[in-house]
């Protein structure tokens, strides 16, 4: 096993961590090392993950969804005090021979985790192209969730198991506000941010995309709206959410083929978007017998 030294090459603050990872296994016991600290940035700072095109996925099950979803790993970094052997051999099995594999400390572990309840593993893997010119259904009549300017993690989170629950063809953020990739999305969507097909656009460009593909547009607001039970989901469509403070833009209320409201009984005339998105596409899936 290679020391920790040839690591701690004081030469540099790495520029890239594309240029420090190569397929040799070596053993990181310090959480002052160089790649420590650029992990750290990745989780903590979007514009690093955006100018690296990488990010970080923790836990076992998340890293598993994200190979079977075909992201590439640059590195996984195992925790021999914490994985099992058959985790840590079930991950390899599927990783390709490009991927560096390092041991590190429980101590710089746990420097990186942020839960105390994974399974002793990290990874570093590349970003996709979320462009929206790159989606494609393999269904004729796809089922699409669209959520305008979601901003929480947790309801980003919460909006793609509901998406990953119902196997809708594809979740399109409109004008997104935070980063796909950010640790607190990952981990709150479970590994959900890796099973749908996503895409990113901006409202005008997905409503051109929409209509292009003779996709129905089902928008979620108070006005002018019909009870959401009373439509018809079977063909191409796309039920589309916004905030509980903002609602939709403007140009969603122009370019629907029909607003959709869920009845309220109680005192407040809203509810959060992830638990809107939920009732809305499972009726969609009901009309379509489950398919």
């Amino acid at each position: 096993m290679q020391s920790e030294q040839s690591l701690d090459n004081p030469s540099g603050i790495l520029k890239s961590i594309k240029n420090y990872l190569c397929p040799v296994n070596k053993f990181i016991s310090s959480i002052q090392n160089p790649l420590v600290k650029q992990i750290s940035q990745l989780m903590e700072k979007s514009r690093e993950r955006k100018k690296q095109g990488l990010f970080v996925i923790e836990g076992y099950r998340e890293i598993k969804l994200a190979l079977a979803g075909k992201y590439s790993l640059n590195t996984l970094l195992y925790c021999k005090e914490i994985i099992t052997d058959a985790d840590l051999l079930s991950l390899q099995a599927d990783l390709n021979e490009n991927t560096a594999l390092i041991e590190v400390s429980k101590e710089v572990y746990e420097k990186l985790a942020y839960r105390g309840s994974t399974e002793g593993v990290i990874a570093i893997a590349k970003s996709k192209n979320l462009s929206l010119d790159r989606l494609s259904f393999e269904n004729n009549n796809p089922l699409i969730l669209v959520a305008e300017a979601p901003e929480k993690p947790g309801n980003i989170g919460a909006i793609l198991r509901t998406a990953d629950a119902a196997k809708v063809d594809a979740v399109i953020i409109a004008n997104p506000k935070t980063d796909l990739y950010n640790p607190n999305i990952l981990r709150s969507s479970v590994g959900c941010a890796f099973t749908n097909a996503i895409a990113l656009g901006t409202t005008e460009d997905i409503i051109q995309f929409l209509k292009e593909n003779n996709i129905a547009i089902y928008c979620a607001i108070l006005q002018e709206a019909v009870p959401y039970h009373e439509q018809d989901y079977t063909p191409a469509s796309a039920i589309v959410v916004g905030t509980e403070a903002e609602g939709l833009s403007q140009a969603w209320r122009e370019n629907s083929t029909q607003n959709i409201i869920i009845p309220m009984q109680g005192a407040i005339d809203s509810m959060n978007v992830s638990v809107a998105a939920g009732i809305l596409i499972f009726e969609a899936k009901r009309q379509r017998q489950f398919q």
